[in-house]
């Protein structure tokens, strides 16, 4: 077989899919785009290792809906010996998660430093008309339209998640050094965890982010598809958590 030939194959089984998962294309809105709302919820992320819980950082999403689409905005303030700022703008097309642009700022020991992206059905590339950009020469291609990896809870809030369900979404993490790739995430059980209101039924959800022999677990609430909790392996005995704090 030609190298060309093997290329090609490859390609074609990477896009295939697993066996019975959805995979999620922008041709049509998420099954349950109706149940995110407008408003802003607060995560502690924080590092696990033994008895040890270290504070990274408070993060707040905020979800707006206006004229122009949908709009996610996030901020990150981190603790530590390097305390820093980072503030996330993404758009998306009215009523869908397809998206247009993303804006990376991010302040740490005094500078700062300005990410923008537009994404395009076949490439996402950098924003030419965004000051100070240090992404504008960014060109990356995309064999399936991308959708936004830096705002994955939101999209999985908009899923038909139900037992035995999965799905294959093509990702891509702005001005990342990995290209636009399927992740494949699924339910794999049940569980009732507490909650900032008290216990909360939820959907168990695995991805393993393309990297196995890891394994990350999200805890979504049955009801609203919230995010409650996180929980992904990081080596070493550590593990990264994130969980609502309202």
């Amino acid at each position: 077989m030609t190298p060309l030939r093997t290329l090609l194959v490859l390609s074609t089984l990477a896009w295939a899919g697993h066996a019975g998962a959805e995979i999620i294309d922008q041709a049509k809105p998420p099954a349950r785009f109706a149940l995110l709302k407008e408003g802003s919820h607060h995560y502690l992320r924080y590092i696990r290792e033994g008895d040890s819980n270290t504070p990274l950082d408070i993060w707040v999403r905020e979800v707006h809906f206006e004229a122009r689409g949908l709009h996610i905005k996030q901020r990150w303030d981190a603790v530590g010996k390097t305390p820093s700022i980072k503030w996330l703008d993404s758009w998306f097309d009215a009523g869908s998660f397809k998206p247009q642009t993303h804006v990376r700022i991010t302040e740490k020991e005094g500078k700062r430093v300005v990410e923008g992206f537009v994404f395009s059905a076949d490439k996402i590339s950098g924003m030419k008309d965004l000051a100070d950009n240090t992404q504008k020469d960014l060109l990356v291609a995309s064999p399936q339209p991308a959708f936004n990896f830096e705002t994955d809870i939101e999209f999985l809030q908009t899923l038909p998640l139900a037992s035995g369900y999965e799905a294959q979404i093509n990702f891509y993490h702005p001005g990342g050094a990995t290209p636009p790739a399927l992740y494949t995430f699924k339910v794999a059980g049940e569980a009732t965890i507490a909650g900032p209101s008290g216990p909360v039924d939820c959907w168990r959800v695995t991805t393993d982010y393309n990297r196995p022999g890891t394994i990350s677990t999200f805890w979504i609430a049955k009801a609203t598809q919230q995010l409650l909790r996180q929980e992904g392996d990081m080596g070493g005995g550590k593990t990264l958590i994130k969980t609502l704090i309202d």
